[in-house]
């Protein structure tokens, strides 16, 4: 069966002509003639038997149906693109690891490890992607993945990576710094993330603190933990986050621990590899890697051991 598709190079000057608002500019933008651009949009809307640009006084405007398509296309031109500029990059001699990962877990713990596994593996480019936390992904693309515990992944093989240790962390210049040290949490501001609106609740429990805002839940809401950890910097309250995700922080002083309870979190990391990269050596040596890696780091004296 015919696919019904347009050219790819009619595609691209319609692309032009929304975008630049105009025939004249979306020529001189492609580098064609005035007559080019026209004749690759009446050959797109013949083939798609709808008028997609109006031509009036003023100069060219989108219809409705014209406004609708673009906005549909557009996405898909640039995917289009992206797709062909990663496969233009693949090293002939070489093999391409695609990792998916928590964003936090790839910034802040895996990416200034990867070093190590790039002179392990020097032949190896590896493309790292975020792995969503709340959304369900029927099949990720990725060769390997790194999230959460409990992430779903139908029919991918998981193995335990590391636990999350959680601090409290605060500015230098925070206010009611001795109260806290002290576990006196009532005159705090609690910075919140966004989707563990109930960890300073099982915080305070296994820390067995009592003394506590009214609610542990109101305050300042954050989607990420980079962007806590600078209010924090900042001075707007304290954060509960990760210990890896502070480390460099409070190596340097920027930022203190509020408390020395170290708490285990509820939620730890593993590694996802779907069945077809079972026997992949690169797969298998990335893997091995974190595996010996994760070890390491929780064999660092560095890290505050969780009581």
């Amino acid at each position: 069966m015919r696919r019904q598709l347009p050219s790819t190079r009619a595609l691209l000057v319609f692309d032009a002509v929304a975008r630049h608002h105009g025939v004249g500019k979306a020529a001189e933008s492609l580098c064609l003639t005035h007559g080019a651009v026209s004749q690759q949009l009446r050959l797109l809307e013949t083939r798609l038997g709808v008028s997609l640009v109006e031509r009036t006084a003023r100069g060219s405007q989108l219809t409705d149906a014209g406004r609708r398509y673009h906005a549909q296309i557009a996405g898909d031109l640039l995917r289009l693109e992206n797709h062909t500029l990663e496969a233009m990059a693949q090293r002939p001699d070489g093999t391409r690891l695609l990792v998916g990962a928590v964003p936090a877990f790839a910034e802040r713990w895996l990416m200034p490890r990867m070093p190590a596994f790039a002179a392990l593996q020097p032949a190896c480019s590896v493309h790292l992607q975020i792995f969503p936390t709340h959304i369900y992904i029927h099949e990720p693309a990725f060769d390997v993945g790194v999230q959460y515990d409990d992430a779903v992944w139908p029919g991918a093989q998981a193995r335990a990576l590391l636990p999350e240790h959680c601090v409290v962390v605060c500015a230098p210049q925070a206010r009611y710094r001795r109260e806290m040290a002290r576990g006196d949490f009532r005159s705090a501001t609690l910075l919140q993330l966004s989707s563990r609106l109930g960890a300073w609740e099982e915080w305070f429990a296994q820390a067995g603190i009592a003394r506590t805002p009214a609610n542990t839940m109101a305050g300042h809401r954050f989607d990420l933990f980079s962007m806590l950890v600078e209010a924090v910097r900042g001075g707007l309250g304290v954060g509960l986050v990760p210990h890896y995700f502070v480390e460099r922080e409070l190596q340097s002083g920027e930022l203190l621990l509020a408390h020395p309870k170290v708490s285990r979190s509820s939620r730890g990391y593993s590694v996802f590899s779907p069945p077809h990269k079972a026997q992949d050596p690169v797969v298998d040596a990335f893997v091995r890697w974190l595996g010996e890696a994760a070890a390491a780091a929780a064999a660092d004296p560095m890290l505050p051991q969780a009581a």
